[in-house]
């Protein structure tokens, strides 16, 4: 009883002392490496949070090492950054590569799939950012931090209705009609369509097979938007960092 009761106490002393430094240590570090989290800064966080919590946890790891440890950690970060700030070549050898994965409207299904990013991932980063048709888009980009860099075709970027004082007469929304070659059979029943309609629709854009398309969204005009999990006509810019 008396050991246990000693242990709590021991475990209570060293959050009291190792967060404090915790918190120097990550002010330290600064603020990029606390909001951006790019993989490298990812990693040290990671690890920092394992040092402390093993520490926390186990009475019998010394607890002089681990502070030695978190001490460490923060100026490895500090050093690596001033290294990838100085160093280009560095710094795209401790991060990841920027990846186009809209360009005109059109998913570009190989690259997302490359970093493994799904349409709903995707979908719901655009909501987020108030875009809820992908006609919108020209061009869609998942940067280094895994954040969705997004801009919009000419015109929608020009004066709006709103600056026009003019009414809308309808929401810029699309609804998901077919996600990788599945249809979503209640978007048609909502608008009262079927899928004969839908087969006539792809037909007149040249797609005879619904299994190439990986995916088509409908706005409230009957206007279908679709990419093909193989697109080829789509000229993708090319990012670097």
């Amino acid at each position: 009883m008396l050991e246990s009761i000693k242990d709590i106490l021991l475990v209570f002393g060293r959050i009291i002392t190792i967060l404090p430094l915790l918190l120097v240590v990550t002010l330290f570090m600064g603020k990029r490496a606390i909001g951006e989290l790019p993989i490298f800064d990812f990693l040290i966080i990671l690890t920092l949070g394992a040092v402390v919590g093993a520490d926390i946890a186990d009475p019998n790891i010394d607890h002089l090492p681990t502070a030695a440890a978190v001490i460490a950690l923060g100026i490895l970060q500090k050093v690596v950054a001033k290294w990838k700030i100085s160093n280009r070549k560095i710094g795209r050898l401790l991060t990841f590569e920027p990846t186009v994965i809209i360009q005109n409207g059109k998913f570009l299904n190989k690259n997302m799939k490359k970093i493994r990013y799904s349409i709903d991932n995707i979908l719901q980063m655009l909501r987020e950012k108030s875009i809820f048709d992908i006609s919108e888009v020209e061009t869609a980009i998942i940067e280094a931090n895994g954040s969705l860099s997004v801009l919009k075709i000419p015109q929608k970027n020009s004066v709006t209705l709103e600056d026009m004082k003019m009414a809308k007469t309808t929401s810029a929304i699309s609804f998901p009609l077919i996600v990788e070659g599945t249809i979503y059979s209640s978007v048609l029943k909502d608008f009262n369509l079927n899928e004969a309609w839908l087969q006539h629709q792809l037909s007149e854009k040249g797609i005879v097979d619904i299994r190439d398309v990986f995916f088509a969204s409908m706005n409230r005009e009957l206007e279908l938007h679709v990419s093909l999990k193989d697109e080829k006509n789509v000229n993708v810019p090319v990012i670097k960092h």
